[in-house]
This record gives C-alpha cells, sequence and structure tokens, in this order.
C-alpha cells in the first residue's frame, strides 16, 4: 500500500469532524461538516458515527454493538443538535436512544435522524469463534482501481472522496466506464485518507462509505438511505479494511444492501443491512 500520512485515533479529521460539545447532560452540539457530503447531503455513515459518538459518551459502555438509524429527512452541512436518552442499563449491555436535530428557517427543530442501539465493552467480550463466513475474494490493493483510475470523474463524487482512500475491485468497477455487470456487488479496500486506523466509531462509517450497488445494477444517481442496522463485532485491528456489499433484491423502488467488513487479521469486524430507496436513473 502506499505511503501516507499516519493520523492517530483521535487526532485526525474523522475525529475532529465528529466532536461534540455537551450542551446539557446528555444533549451535544454538533457541526455537521461539508467534508463528509454526497452531491449536497451529508454521508449516512458519517450521521451514524456522530451519534455513536454521543450515545459512547452518554451511556456507561464504551462500544457500539448494534446501532439501529432512521433516516428522516436529509441532513445538510451546519449546526445540529444531538439529544440522548438511557433506555436500559445492565451489566453486559446498556441501550440508548439519540435523535439529530437541525434548525428550519424559522428557527425550529427539524428531526433528521433517529437511532436506537446497544453499547457494551468490546475488550470483554470472549474469543470463541465459530463461523462459516470468509473474507471476500478481490485483488490485492494494489491491483484494485481508486478515483483516479477512471476517464472521468466518478458519477456521485463529491466532497468525502477527498476523506477515503477507496480502492474497488475491478470487477465491481463497471459502472464507472459505461458498462455496469448487473450483479449488484461492490467489493473494496477501505481506509481514511489520513491514515487513522479503525475502531468501533469509525466502522459506523466504513458501512456506508462505497459507491451504491446501484451503480452496477445500471443505476446512477443517490440513492438514500432510509433504514441502516450496523453491528460491530469485534475491535479492528491495524491495518486497512475489505469492504464487501452485495444486492439481492431490487423491487418497488427500494433496495437492501448487506455489508461485510473485514479487518487485516481476516476477522469480521462489522456487519449491516440498509434499506434504500434505487435511483431513479
Amino acid at each position: 500500500m502506499h505511503a501516507m500520512a499516519q493520523a492517530c485515533i483521535g487526532d485526525s479529521e474523522f475525529d475532529r469532524d465528529t466532536a461534540l460539545t455537551e450542551r446539557t447532560p446528555g444533549v451535544y452540539d454538533a457541526e455537521l461538516s461539508a467534508g463528509w457530503t454526497i452531491i449536497q447531503a451529508v454521508n449516512g455513515g458519517y450521521l451514524l458515527a456522530l451519534l455513536g459518538r454521543a450515545l459512547g459518551d452518554a451511556l456507561p459502555h464504551p462500544d457500539p454493538f448494534t446501532v439501529s438509524a432512521h433516516y428522516l429527512t436529509p441532513s445538510v452541512p451546519g449546526k445540529a443538535v444531538i439529544r440522548t436518552q438511557a433506555v436500559r442499563t445492565g451489566r453486559t449491555l446498556s441501550t440508548g436512544q439519540a435523535s439529530l436535530f437541525q434548525y428550519a428557517d424559522d428557527g425550529t427543530e427539524v428531526e433528521r435522524i433517529r437511532v436506537l442501539a446497544s453499547y457494551g465493552d468490546l475488550d470483554a467480550l470472549p474469543d470463541d469463534v465459530r463461523t462459516t463466513a470468509k473474507p471476500p475474494v478481490m485483488p490485492p490493493y494494489e491491483q484494485c482501481l481508486g478515483a483516479e483510475a477512471g476517464p472521468a470523474a466518478i458519477p456521485g463524487s463529491s466532497a468525502i472522496t477527498e476523506r477515503l482512500n477507496i480502492r474497488l475491485d475491478p470487477a465491481t468497477v463497471g459502472w464507472a466506464v459505461g458498462a455496469p455487470s448487473g450483479r449488484g456487488e461492490m467489493r473494496g479496500w477501505f481506509g481514511l485518507a489520513d491514515g487513522r486506523d479503525a475502531d468501533p466509531l469509525s466502522l459506523l462509517l466504513t458501512v456506508d462509505a462505497l459507491p451504491p450497488t446501484s451503480f452496477e445494477l445500471g443505476l446512477k444517481g443517490w440513492t438514500p438511505t432510509v433504514e441502516l442496522t450496523t453491528h460491530v463485532r469485534c475491535r479492528p485491528a491495524p491495518g486497512p479494511l475489505r469492504v464487501s456489499i452485495t444486492t439481492r433484491n431490487l423491487a418497488g423502488g427500494f433496495l437492501e444492501e448487506d455489508a461485510e467488513v473485514w479487518d487485516s487479521a481476516d476477522r469480521l469486524v462489522a456487519q449491516s443491512r440498509q434499506l434504500a430507496r434505487a435511483p431513479r436513473g
């Protein structure tokens, strides 16, 4: 993998752009950065990480285990407030809910996203693993393609692409040259552009950061998330991540995306499923 300046967890652009200011206990002010937009909307994974940080501060357990989010209205760069509430606190798991609001022209609050999540301690989990899951089969990093490999700008590219280091499996980039495969698959290597290693919080971004599988189905345009559930399975090892996303059914103007995230130690570190509106293109 090519050399890059290495940012540290807690001192990277991702951390600065997900920083929160506590207004009162459980209520946090935030500034949604324009650096994480897709076209004009703020990326759903970035929003999930913001809410995840708030819940990690408000709940007694540190790590997200499962986070389910409903996206109610599109978010835009600017000021926001996150309101959290503890639902139940147990010995090994705490459950809480959080909502992110922005402000209408008349100053009233507009809810953008609502989350229900359970938190625990990933470091306290047992080591026993029994699985049939396997890492995605794809070429080495050097043989995968970044945005610069296309003959023209990748459709839907925007500010967020400058903050991510994504190299896509050539078998899933036919859409970029007008020849989509029709298989509804997207695979690639993933990292943050400043070299920050992954942690449980950034995994909430990772599951929603690759181009949508609808591109390989021959559809172009915005694919807004309706609902996204993410499971964080273990703390990722340092190094690049591999992400595999599949869609098996597009019907009635909606599609599902199932994502798996694997770390450099060949461990399944996160899984997600989302329902999204299919592009109209």
